[in-house]
């Protein structure tokens, strides 16, 4: 089954290095960098966690994703982030899509952080205009969200708009709290306790891994586990990791 994931993307950098002595100018620790990892993030990562369970996926993001960076500085051994540079973040544009691309796909998953690529009017039209839709999304929830099949949102996204969020949005809403597993209709979803190295991309691997399970099985429960499996195994790993 065809899968089609929107949304922005940029390119993630993880700067693996130590720090063995202050700078002789102020007192900040100097990095020297060892190993450096990167990937397609955001949207891109979205991407590339379901091209490892479907490889019959496509994805419609800015084309200049790799010259916006989002850089991180971390101790190598002990996992210890120092800083993150982010460099041309205002630089998304806005999505530009044929209407027609829709019916081509059997699922659509919209990665949506909020930069400006995407608007409520997309959002709306992506999820009235297709039956099998689910959204992530960094925007406070608002009545538009009711027509995704399926909207997840962190715990504390879910704190920030909980105040927009009605009785009838709640029906379509998986909360994921990390350790604690995720909420779907008052129900938790317990996840195995495991060591975390980093959570850096586990929202978009479950976002990925709960599509893929569900345009096979149809049952959100069964869905719902094994995104929180797929979840659990990539906060073990350094840095963004797919499934």
């Amino acid at each position: 089954m065809k899968i089609l994931v929107i949304g922005e993307s940029c390119l993630d950098i993880f700067h693996y290095g130590e720090c063995k002595r202050l700078c002789p100018e102020s007192p900040v620790p100097v990095f020297s960098s060892v190993e450096i990892k990167e990937n397609g993030g955001m949207a891109m990562n979205v991407y590339n966690n379901v091209k490892q369970i479907n490889d019959n996926v496509d994805i419609l993001t800015n084309q200049n994703w790799r010259t916006i960076k989002k850089t991180r500085f971390v101790e190598i051994n002990s996992n210890h982030m120092f800083m993150r540079l982010d460099e041309n973040d205002k630089m998304y544009g806005n999505f530009l899509f044929d209407k027609e691309t829709l019916n081509k796909y059997h699922a659509i998953i919209v990665s949506d952080y909020n930069k400006g690529f995407l608007g409520v009017s997309d959002l709306v039209y992506i999820s009235k205009n297709h039956p099998m839709t689910f959204l992530d999304t960094k925007k406070t929830l608002g009545e538009w969200s009711k027509y995704f099949t399926f909207v997840k949102i962190n715990g504390i996204e879910y704190d920030k708009t909980r105040h927009t969020i009605t009785s009838e949005m709640m029906k379509n809403l998986i909360i994921t709290q990390g350790k604690k597993g995720c909420i779907f209709k008052n129900k938790t979803y317990d996840v195995l306790p495991v060591e975390v190295k980093d959570v850096s991309g586990a929202g978009d691997t479950f976002i990925s891994a709960l599509c893929c399970e569900y345009i096979k099985t149809k049952d959100i429960e069964k869905s719902i586990t094994f995104a929180n499996e797929c979840a659990t195994t990539v906060v073990q790993k350094k840095g963004v990791s797919t499934i």
